[in-house]
């Protein structure tokens, strides 16, 4: 059954959709005695899930999420769990039953040698990437952000911080950053300290929507989160001034409702940002690129030497940074090599379940089925 119009409403505010998927619900009539509520906090040893704003509660979870992944019957990966902004059904207050299907979600390549994907946030319609303009401004890690934001169907919006800073320079930055602005990707330089700058993000904070920050530690993610709020609920702190890196300060992810109507989930640093190997080279912002390739003389050409390379004409007239090019390369070497491995994964996990399914079905044979 669908929520009442009181428990909509609520729900409305932590960005519920009125309009219900239909594969939501059915499981909406799957357990009519469950209560839609959305994942605002995740912990190592559960969740914190709310059915409006204000302080969520803990609840326990499936006992498939709760056991460690692997192949085995009654296990699930770590990106089939719960991640901030997932919508959930739970019984009693108490006990989830269910994931509702993500419209979407932001992940990454997690480190190690073993593939992984690690959910960042999930059914968000706004990505906040997050860098100051100070030691924290890097074009490069910027693409990378990008590559793993557009292929979730998030709208990416580029966030410079510390604009108040004596020795910022926002012209200089937006000039770097010309390339992906010309991909239609918005670049606001900010105050984040003062509302009245903070106020340029209003169009993409928009009553029911979802936006997420990510960005490296000491950015100032967790400032913007205090700004729009108007509170000092999130904690801060100074960074280094020798490199500009940032501690830790935000040590889990969190939703909150803010006073515009949308919501907005906080997320700690993050220094390691892989490809998962399902994005599309275009999709850090090297639209540009892609194109200029498809206009090469020859289809296999590497850019390098070849007669007739487009690219390589681009580069010399400056109308391509070459730094710029040179990351495009590397982040598409990098994307292939996560999609061997999500090849591989896949492989093996389908190779398990047939096994599986084998040594159940010899003893079957012999003594038939009971």
């Amino acid at each position: 059954m669908p929520p009442a119009a009181t428990d909509a409403a609520r729900l409305g505010a932590i960005g519920w959709r009125t309009a219900v998927d239909p594969e939501w619900q059915a499981l909406l009539d799957a357990h009519p005695a469950a209560t839609p509520a959305r994942v605002v906090e995740q912990h190592r040893s559960g969740y914190v899930v709310a059915t409006g704003p204000g302080e969520g509660v803990a609840v326990e979870s499936l006992p498939e999420w709760q056991r460690p992944s692997g192949y085995r019957k009654g296990t699930v990966s770590p990106e089939e769990r719960p991640a901030v902004g997932d919508w959930v059904l739970v019984e009693d207050g108490k006990r989830i039953v269910a994931l509702l299907p993500r419209r979407g979600a932001i992940k990454r390549g997690a480190a190690g040698e073993h593939y992984r994907q690690q959910l960042i946030a999930a059914n968000v319609d706004v990505v906040l990437v997050v860098c100051g303009l100070d030691g924290d401004f890097n074009p490069r890690r910027i693409e990378r952000y990008l590559l793993l934001v557009q292929g979730s169907g998030a709208t990416p919006v580029l966030v410079l911080t510390k604009a108040d800073r004596p020795d910022a320079d926002a012209a200089a930055a937006r000039e770097a950053l010309a390339g992906i602005e010309a991909q239609h990707v918005a670049v606001v330089a900010v105050n984040a300290k003062d509302p009245a700058t903070v106020d340029a993000l209003a169009p993409w904070l928009r009553p029911g929507e979802t936006a997420v920050l990510v960005g490296s530690s000491g950015a100032g993610k967790s400032t913007v989160t205090n700004t729009l709020l108007g509170i000092e609920k999130m904690k801060t702190s100074a960074v280094r001034e020798h490199d500009a890196r940032g501690r830790h300060t935000t040590t889990h992810r969190a939703l909150i409702a803010l006073p515009s109507g949308a919501c907005i989930i906080d997320t700690p640093g993050m220094r390691e940002l892989k490809p998962t190997g399902e994005e599309e080279i275009a999709d850090g912002g090297f639209g540009d690129i892609e194109a200029l390739a498809e206009a090469c003389r020859f289809r296999d050409c590497a850019h390098q030497k070849e007669p007739g390379c487009a690219v390589r004409a681009a580069i010399e007239r400056g109308e391509l940074d070459e730094a710029r090019f040179g990351n495009y390369l590397k982040l598409k070497d990098e994307i292939a090599a996560a999609s061997d491995r999500l090849a591989s994964r896949l492989a093996d996990k389908q190779g398990a379940k047939v096994q599986t399914r084998a040594l159940h079905k010899r003893p079957d044979d012999k003594y038939g089925k009971r």
